[in-house]
């Protein structure tokens, strides 16, 4: 038995706020996507939630995983690479493309690739453009955001 399960989020998703705000730090940002987007809680099993996402329909067969976060007592234990590996699935039989958006942290970055994801293009200035304040990743302020995709065939 797994030591933890993920489930859907339909109701409330406001109250998971605290972690959402750690794979997105500007709350009126989440706001564009949280209504619209479905959410996925890994759950240990004292009931505690680990991690979180959100994933939105953008057209046809093209899905944006547009929050993923891990509690920081649980980060780099697999459980990021485990909600990614669940959402492919989940979505396997209605995607072609998987989209992620981040900045160029050496963090984020290099996490994606080893999930599968492929660079596809480049958004100039977005977090500058976007935010209200500078996005700092591990040291590095995010100015253009890095779209990756994988693409099911």
């Amino acid at each position: 038995m797994t030591p933890y399960h993920i489930e859907q989020i339909t109701t409330d998703k406001r109250a998971f706020m605290p972690l959402l705000l750690l794979g997105d730090e500007q709350e009126s940002m989440i706001d564009r996507y949280l209504d619209r987007g479905e959410m996925f809680a890994l759950i240990d099993q004292s009931q505690l939630t680990i991690a979180i996402a959100v994933v939105t329909h953008e057209d046809n067969h093209t899905f944006e995983l547009k929050n993923l976060a891990v509690a920081p007592s649980h980060q780099r234990k697999g459980y990021g690479r485990a909600m990614v590996e669940f959402i492919c699935h989940h979505y396997s039989d209605r995607v072609d493309t998987l989209l992620v958006g981040t900045g160029d942290s050496p963090l984020t970055v290099p996490f994606y690739e080893r999930c599968g994801f492929v660079r596809s293009h480049v958004v100039k200035d977005f977090f500058t453009n976007h935010y209200d304040h500078p996005i700092i990743e591990d040291g590095v302020l995010c100015k253009p955001l890095s779209r990756y995709t994988i693409t099911e065939s």
